[in-house]
């Protein structure tokens, strides 16, 4: 069975409180993280720093994950790739006893369900290319950012659309009593 990267080994910290080390690790991704527009695919580096702590009840893991995700703006459609960094902390028991999620294993900790967890709940919902993306023309499928010069018609919705007369019947009053 190989050996997960995520996979750290902590026999110098363990029943050990007080003590504290740093590792480093940087691999490819094995698997995809996340499942929706966006993720970070399969082969994307990623860098984990960590400091591990010795506890009296187990293994504290902060640590901090860099990666890039790649998606689509919900926009127009074109690819963004979006630069993370998020931290975690995280204690790992050394009894599956205590009320932790996590626990030591064979003198390792395995940060991959940790990495996981944080870097998909940072995923952005609806990935957008740069806040002010016009999006697509509604008529023709095109960018609008690559026409500015044009401006989206407003397109009414059939159901709204007796409520058109309403609108001007209302205006058409209202300037009739000012006179």
């Amino acid at each position: 069975m190989p050996t997960s990267p995520y996979r750290v080994d902590v026999r110098d910290l363990m029943h050990r409180a007080g003590e504290m080390r740093e590792k480093s690790l940087a691999f490819d991704v094995p698997e995809q993280l996340g499942a929706s527009v966006v993720t970070v695919p399969q082969g994307t580096p990623i860098e984990i720093d960590l400091r591990l702590e010795g506890l009296h009840e187990g293994i504290l893991v902060s640590a901090t994950v860099t990666t890039t995700a790649v998606g689509e703006c919900v926009r127009c459609l074109d690819r963004v790739e979006l630069p993370l960094e998020v931290e975690f902390q995280e204690v790992f028991a050394y009894s599956p006893d205590d009320a932790f999620d996590y626990t030591v294993h064979d003198n390792h900790v395995d940060c991959e369900p940790v990495v996981r967890d944080a870097v998909v709940l940072s995923l952005p919902f609806q990935p957008v290319c740069r806040p002010d993306c016009p999006g697509l023309d509604p008529e023709t499928g095109e960018r609008l950012a690559d026409h500015p010069e044009r401006t989206p018609r407003e397109i009414i919705d059939p159901r709204w659309a007796a409520l058109q007369g309403f609108a001007a019947e209302t205006t058409d009053s209202t300037d009739q009593s000012t006179n």
